[in-house]
């Protein structure tokens, strides 16, 4: 059994030198999980540049966009798993995370309209539910921060596969397996909106029920 003298060693160094376990640091805003959603904004601008090389007729040029376009969702999956694994989630990492989703998901649908190669109605329907999901997050934000749930996690990945093969230049036999993709991206990014819709409304519900049980 150890002696009071070792417990009191062992706590000491537990909660280190100014009294704080682990648990109670604060979480650097700038770590390696924030870096990487960061990047993956500053990848938007230089993925639609490469796009729209030659109007986006380059073969090689083409391939180099999706390139681009895959290494920027592959950080959105990577960091993620650090924050989770390493204790880096932040109030920020919450909000910019899906934000740096939208951004280069709506700059790849854009992209695809003006080239002609994506029915301007699907980028309006997934671009007007991400700006309108965008404000609401903003809205409820001073009570709580909304984060992405599993659904939207399905949601990214199932658009960001559909993006994938709309920017690759296949042969034309695959474009329904293309379509039927970007139409399984528009039914998951409708069902999605309206859960966060749903999230929303029951947490402003539970701000009001508590502020009217405070007075």
């Amino acid at each position: 059994m150890s002696s009071p003298r070792d417990q009191a060693d062992a706590h000491r160094a537990a909660v280190g030198p100014t009294g704080e376990t682990p648990a109670d640091k604060p979480v650097p805003l700038f770590n390696i999980a924030n870096i990487l959603t960061m990047i993956r904004i500053v990848l938007v601008p230089v993925f639609l540049v490469v796009l729209f090389v030659d109007d986006g007729q380059s073969t090689s040029w083409r391939l180099g966009a999706m390139a681009i376009f895959i290494v920027a969702a592959v950080t959105d999956r990577i960091d993620g798993q650090l924050a989770r694994k390493y204790g880096l989630v932040t109030d920020f990492g919450k909000l910019m995370d899906p934000i740096a989703d939208k951004a280069l998901i709506g700059a790849a649908l854009i992209g695809l309209s003006l080239l002609g190669d994506l029915s301007w109605w699907v980028t309006g329907v997934i671009i007007a539910r991400e700006l309108g999901i965008t404000l609401l997050r903003f809205a409820v934000l001073r009570h709580a921060v909304i984060p992405a749930g599993k659904g939207g996690k399905l949601k990214t990945l199932v658009q960001a596969v559909a993006i994938g093969f709309y920017l690759c230049p296949l042969p034309s036999s695959w474009d329904v397996v293309s379509w039927l993709l970007m139409a399984a991206a528009v039914v998951l990014t409708v069902v999605t909106g309206l859960e966060y819709v749903v999230q929303a409304i029951r947490l402003r519900a539970g701000v009001r029920f508590a502020e009217r049980d405070g007075h």
